[in-house]
């Protein structure tokens, strides 16, 4: 199904810090489905807090932005924190957020969206209409999806997921838009907590980190769905589904969601 409502194209900005497989594969998802006709949106422009040569990874991340002939935009919020007397980011926040609007004032968009963007925006946030995906389902984890992978292991929940919500100055406690959730108990998942039957959280961290088996595969499971979150999530603001002005309740949709892998 492709969009038919006959609405002029969702104009999208777009917000990332570049760090990683999960930035790049939402955003080409997301573009991918705009040039395919699945959604009626442009992408106006790529801002990213990194400038070339800073990380080898939002490196290869901006040469694949131009490859598509996206605008993008850089403005390092490690340079401009050395520029100004090294103050805390605390004081700063405020006034990088005002140097970005500043920056993106040309460009005229109907919603942001922050995709692996890893700073708090409380300016951006009132400035744009902005969205955030968060790798937890809603009332749980807040912060890094480090975290919140460690803490369906230390809990030893029976299910996780996804959300997309609006960005406010309550760090992932903004009304939430969308979500989908996925089971971490099974025949693909039993023999992983078998492993780790034995062990508290600070052990595995110490002893495997990132590289235990669990913690992999409920990371896999979760970038698989949440390109598909995303895109579903733009679907259903520009069919009416979800209307940011009014948010009544949740969208669960795992079912769609379920439907992509």
């Amino acid at each position: 199904m492709k969009y038919d409502g006959g609405n002029p194209p969702l104009r999208i900005g777009w917000f990332s810090t570049g760090r990683g497989i999960g930035s790049y594969g939402l955003f080409h998802s997301t573009f991918n489905s705009i040039r395919s006709g699945y959604l009626n949106a442009v992408v106006e422009f790529v801002f990213l807090n990194r400038e070339v040569g800073q990380s080898e990874i939002t490196d290869a991340f901006m040469k694949s932005i131009k490859k598509t002939g996206t605008p993008m935009v850089t403005l390092s919020s490690k340079f401009f924190k050395n520029n100004n007397g090294n103050l805390p980011w605390d004081k700063l926040r405020e006034i990088y957020d005002k140097a970005v609007i500043e920056e993106l004032k040309t460009y005229k968009i109907d919603i942001a969206v922050h995709a692996g963007y890893m700073l708090i925006a409380p300016i951006l946030c009132k400035h744009y209409i902005t969205i955030n995906l968060h790798p937890d389902l809603p009332g749980e984890t807040i912060g890094m999806w480090q975290q919140a992978v460690w803490n369906v292991i230390e809990r030893k929940k029976i299910e996780t997921g996804a959300m997309i919500h609006v960005s406010t100055a309550k760090v992932d406690r903004g009304p939430v838009l969308s979500y989908c959730k996925f089971p971490v108990r099974g025949k693909n998942y039993d023999h992983l907590w078998d492993e780790v039957r034995n062990y508290d959280t600070d052990k595995l961290k110490h002893k495997f980190g990132e590289e235990l088996p669990l913690f992999s595969k409920i990371r896999q499971d979760g970038l698989a769905r949440e390109t598909s979150l995303l895109t579903e999530t733009l679907f259903s603001i520009q069919m009416g589904e979800i209307s940011l002005g009014n948010i009544k309740k949740s969208l669960d949709l795992t079912d769609r969601i379920n439907r992509h892998l």
